[in-house]
């Protein structure tokens, strides 16, 4: 019994973040899909786009506050993307909600890229140069 309640315990201290999952507000959804929407189509190798890391942070600023919040936001996304890898990462960064909403992002947005590559290529990069995210090379 003493070897069974230390074990709950000891579980039960390693996962209070995943059990308290707060739903994203719309600014930090519509951030992350953002977020994803850039990362996908670097993913992808669309050619002729790079990351504008400092434009990421100020559209972030913008939509959440702060680039403090922008800089939270994309410590989670990375957070997610670790995870979902299997490697390791901050657990203190980590947020479930972020983790799903990614997920849902990523699965539709590669998935128009591949049906659609030159088309989506486009229209996927030249959204996130708009928006500060990427910029052409």
């Amino acid at each position: 019994m003493k070897i069974k309640l230390s074990f709950v315990a000891m579980l039960a201290a390693s996962v209070p973040a995943v059990a308290q999952a707060v739903p994203l507000s719309e600014a930090e959804a519509t951030f992350l899909d953002q977020l994803v929407t850039a990362s996908v189509v670097l993913e992808q190798r669309c050619d002729g786009y790079e990351v504008d890391g400092a434009g990421g942070v100020q559209l972030g600023a913008r939509l959440l506050g702060s680039p403090e919040a922008a800089m939270v936001m994309i410590d989670a996304y990375a957070a997610a993307i670790k995870a979902h890898d299997g490697e390791s990462y901050d657990s203190g960064k980590f947020r479930p909600e972020v983790f799903d909403a990614a997920a849902k992002a990523f699965r539709r947005v590669r998935t128009d890229l591949i049906k659609n590559p030159k088309r989506a290529c486009a229209d996927y990069g030249n959204a996130s140069v708009e928006q500060g995210l990427l910029r052409r090379y």
